[in-house]
């Protein structure tokens, strides 16, 4: 991959699991890495791996997320993490929830940042 992008990301999948919630992305987490914390495969943990791995061998990456978003606190964990680790880091926040009409807005912000090749009308 040459790039990546998360906007307003579950970037802690390790606190999902502990997340008292019950709405269809929890268990979908849940679903995916395991039921308890317990159960939770640590190859999965992008802290671990944002960890292991060389700033020169990862993707730019790309990271927003809404200032009113209830994933906000674990996205800003995560962009000090990636920070911290010299990781090639792009990160945006502005006022927005974790809804549609904030992604609407910032996709447009990813397409700008990604490094493809202009076209020519």
């Amino acid at each position: 991959f040459a790039a990546a992008a998360s906007l307003s990301g579950a970037t802690d999948a390790r606190i999902r699991l502990t997340d008292s919630r019950e709405d269809r992305s929890s268990s979908e987490i849940r679903r995916i890495f395991g039921a308890t914390p317990a159960e939770f495969d640590p190859a999965n943990d992008l802290l671990d791996l944002a960890r292991k791995i060389k700033p020169a061998d990862c993707p730019k990456l790309f990271q927003c997320c809404g200032t009113e978003d209830f994933l906000y606190a674990e996205n800003l964990r995560f962009r000090d993490h990636a920070r911290a680790c010299k990781l090639p880091l792009t990160y945006e926040e502005g006022p927005g929830s974790h809804e549609w009409g904030y992604w609407d807005r910032m996709i447009q912000r990813v397409l700008e940042w990604l490094p493809l090749p202009k076209k020519t009308v």
